[in-house]
């Protein structure tokens, strides 16, 4: 009967999955706040096809011992040792100010002692180490300077794990159950550095020789669940065993393989986590007193985010961006239920207090997601919209304005600024060029598209137009309103695909530029070489087909709006250079006989 329940559990919760996430993806309201609402849904609460949310969440919270420990494998302990600055300095930070902020609030709102007041604002002053990560991969932020800001203090928040459990037995007016001593949590650390230094590369190559990918996914998996349980039978959080684990391997040769063999489970089971969050919401009670429950969540997120920001725009980092991490940072923790629950069992904080506290954590990791997305919306609507006064804002005439400053646009850059000539970089992606000024780059913030913007520029002084702006709408008005305004102007564009080109040089720009073409031609003249070609024979293949697909591009600009037209001139153009190479390898094997 209990392996019917495991597999009517699975059934629940892989079906609510299915549906809830790709309809909340489908309206852009994000995958967490998917995975919330079905799990509140198929909860005990609501339908009622899970009825022990507990026994699920211990099994779920695997996801999260699996999320640390491939953010390991990408932290090697040299990148660990130059975040210690920020770990203890923005981490400690972040609990002392958001921990006792929240500790106050609870005194004077829930009438507490000190102690249970402290015990529950250090608690919601952790974050949800797999919310706030997953809302920083959706965004591409974990590898970028605010994204390990981030991740410094969500890792300083497990370490602060052991102090609270700690707590808990020293504040219990009848202390009963065990807790590890210190020392063994040390010996746990220890043990897990020794095995990851001298012991885990040579049992993966053993693995590796001697057995096959399904023993290797095992052998992975063992990796992270062993150091996990350790650490959890020394008193300390799975997650940074696992995370820890993770770090000694970051630098094995193994490391691809390993996170490719995780990489399944994490996400299934991450998912899994996020439902069974959504399960533990008591609806009866939210329903008995929304308004002060909501109000309690709103205003953790506020005080969280606020503390936060304030304490990364300390740093020099920019007030929005710090504001916007700060509500990445903002939520509960899942720590929080567990503190909870064990708050309960010791009698330190009654059943009334811990069921609300539980509530104000789960409204708040639900309604992270969707502020978050309104806060960028309206951000992104407001230096959009936003008319900004360029006349009190001073820019060199240069001979060269460089509109979009990526990896595209940065490398014409580089080269200019190494011969010493000045160019003018525009680019309106403001943590973007935050972080360009940090190393060195001069650029202003705008978008290039503006005419009020280019024209302030030295549009009208300068000699070239670099055209490396992503979006492809905006790089076709550009070099349309360029055209008509500055004339003058040699424009040459980025393009990102044929099509993309074709509408480019319909505008008559001077110069386009096909981003991947060149390196594509490159990559299939070394596969000619590879296979035995002569390098005169390779260069002179490229070169054909080189000139014949210039050729052919010119033709399509001709019919670019006729779709029967192109068809045609694919075919005939296809058949042509069928018989170029036709006619080029019968002239090379008579240059061949004439050498011989």
């Amino acid at each position: 009967m209990e392996n019917n329940q495991l597999l009517h559990t699975s059934v629940v919760l892989l079906a609510a999955a299915v549906i809830a996430v790709p309809i909340f993806k489908r309206f852009n309201l994000g995958s967490i706040l998917g995975y919330l609402v079905a799990g509140v849904i198929v909860g005990p609460y609501f339908l009622g096809f899970i009825d022990n949310p507990t026994a699920v969440l211990d099994f779920a919270e695997i996801g999260v011992v699996l999320l640390l420990f491939v953010l390991g494998l990408e932290l090697n302990p040299k990148s660990l040792w130059q975040m210690r600055k920020k770990i203890l300095g923005l981490g400690g930070a972040q609990l002392l100010f958001c921990g006792l902020a929240l500790a106050g609030l609870s005194m004077l709102s829930l009438s507490i002692d000190f102690k249970a007041s402290l015990l529950i604002g250090v608690t919601l002053a952790l974050s949800s180490t797999a919310f706030a990560i997953q809302l920083l991969k959706e965004r591409s932020m974990l590898n970028q300077p605010m994204g390990r800001i981030g991740f410094a203090i969500l890792l300083m928040q497990d370490l602060a794990v052991i102090p609270v459990l700690l707590s808990l037995q020293a504040m219990a007016p009848d202390p009963s159950g065990h807790i590890a001593p210190w020392w063994l949590g040390l010996l746990a650390v220890v043990i897990t550095l020794f095995i990851g230094t001298y012991l885990l590369n040579p049992l993966l190559k053993i693995v590796a020789k001697y057995g096959n990918s399904e023993v290797m996914t095992a052998a992975a998996l063992l990796i992270v669940l062993g150091a996990a349980l350790g650490f959890e039978y020394a008193g300390l959080s799975m997650p940074m065993g696992a995370f820890i684990a993770g770090i000694m391997l970051a630098n094995s040769s193994f490391r691809h393989q390993l996170e490719a063999d995780i990489e399944p489970f994490k996400g299934l089971l991450l998912g899994l986590f996020f439902i069974t969050i959504g399960t533990s919401i008591n609806l009866k009670m939210l329903l008995a007193d929304p308004w002060v429950l909501f109000s309690a969540a709103l205003l953790l997120l506020l005080v969280k985010s606020s503390v936060i920001a304030g304490l990364i725009a300390y740093t020099g980092q920019s007030k929005l961006n710090s504001f916007r991490l700060g509500l990445m940072l903002a939520q509960g923790g899942e720590f929080a239920f567990v503190v909870m629950a064990q708050a309960l069992s010791l009698h330190i904080l009654d059943s009334q207090i811990t069921e609300e506290i539980t509530i104000v954590v789960g409204l708040s990791m639900a309604l992270n997601a969707p502020l978050l997305m309104i806060f960028e919306r309206l951000i992104h609507r407001k230096v959009k919209e936003k008319k900004v006064d360029y006349s009190n804002v001073k820019f060199e005439t240069n001979k060269v304005i460089i509109a979009g400053f990526g990896r595209f646009g940065q490398a014409t850059g580089r080269l200019l600024a190494a011969k010493g000539m000045q160019f003018t970089a525009l680019d309106k992606d403001p943590e973007h060029i935050e972080f360009l000024k940090k190393v060195g780059h001069k650029i202003y913030f705008g978008d290039a598209t503006r005419y009020d913007l280019l024209r302030k520029a030295g549009a009208k002084q300068a000699t070239v137009l670099l055209i490396a702006i992503d979006n492809i709408s905006d790089s076709l008005h550009l070099a349309q309103m360029a055209k008509r305004k500055f004339p003058h102007l040699q424009i040459i564009a980025r393009a990102h695909n044929r099509t993309h080109a074709l509408s480019l040089m319909d505008l008559n720009v001077d110069v386009v530029i096909r981003e991947v073409w060149e390196g594509s031609l490159t990559a299939a003249e070394h596969t000619l070489l590879a296979l035995g070609y002569s390098p005169s024979h390779a260069e002179r293949m490229i070169d054909i087909f080189q000139r014949h697909d210039e050729a052919s591009l010119l033709e399509q600009l001709e019919h670019k709006d006729d779709m029967n037209a192109l068809m045609a001139l694919a075919k005939a153009n296809r058949q042509q250079m069928h018989d170029l190479f036709v006619a080029d390898r019968n002239v090379y094997a008579s240059e061949e006989k004439v050498v011989e």
